[in-house]
């Protein structure tokens, strides 16, 4: 039966980018070879570290919470095939959504694509295509004009979100403000499950 390394399965809020303050269910997969150094969850990063749970087990406990959004992220998701994993999603009616770098292939069947891209490790063409949602994380003002570049790569329904990198949110966010000003198709995505102490 397939299986995935899985780090963590929790009901939350979403807190980032479009669908934030809905609920949701997620899926932490395990492996990550990206490696960004601000990453807030950096124990993800080792693929054997994490137990394996079936996909079965997986789309059960989503549906069980009684959620209607999963969304599957890491690590690096797409370390992993997930073709299996959105097929039974979608078999119990749920919906599908992906936090990824975009530095893997693309597999599974998405109703939402939210591409976070890294400078450690460049997209993949057919993620940019592909991608509803852009999110670049500002750690300082230089990333303000790689996310030019980055959503220069996107398909032109995609929305830009610039979301300031946790431990710099003041300095950052301060940047991003009168960025957005300038540049209004950007929008401001903030980390607000933070604020509001849930996972």
């Amino acid at each position: 039966m397939e299986s995935l390394p899985v780090m963590e399965s929790f009901y939350t809020i979403q807190g980032e980018g479009f669908h934030q303050g809905k609920a949701a269910y997620f899926i932490r997969l395990g492996g990550c070879d990206v490696g960004c150094h601000w990453c807030d969850v950096p124990e993800s990063w080792p693929i054997d570290k994490h137990p394996k749970q079936t996909i079965e087990k997986l789309a059960n406990d989503a549906y069980s919470s009684g959620t209607k959004l999963v969304v599957v992220t890491g690590g690096e998701p797409l370390m992993h095939n997930l073709d299996g994993l959105t097929e039974a999603l979608h078999k119990r009616g749920l919906k599908t959504n992906i936090e990824t770098s975009g530095a893997h292939p693309l597999s599974g069947k998405w109703d939402w694509i939210c591409l976070s891209p890294k400078k450690f490790k460049a997209p993949l063409k057919e993620v940019f295509d592909v991608a509803d949602e852009l999110k670049v994380i500002v750690y300082n003002k230089s990333d303000l004009e790689w996310s030019q570049k980055q959503a220069s790569q996107v398909n032109d329904s995609c929305l830009l979100y610039l979301q300031p990198e946790w431990s710099k949110k003041q300095d950052s966010t301060e940047l991003i403000v009168e960025f957005v000003k300038k540049n209004p198709n950007w929008q401001i995505s903030i980390q607000s499950h933070k604020y509001i102490d849930v996972p």
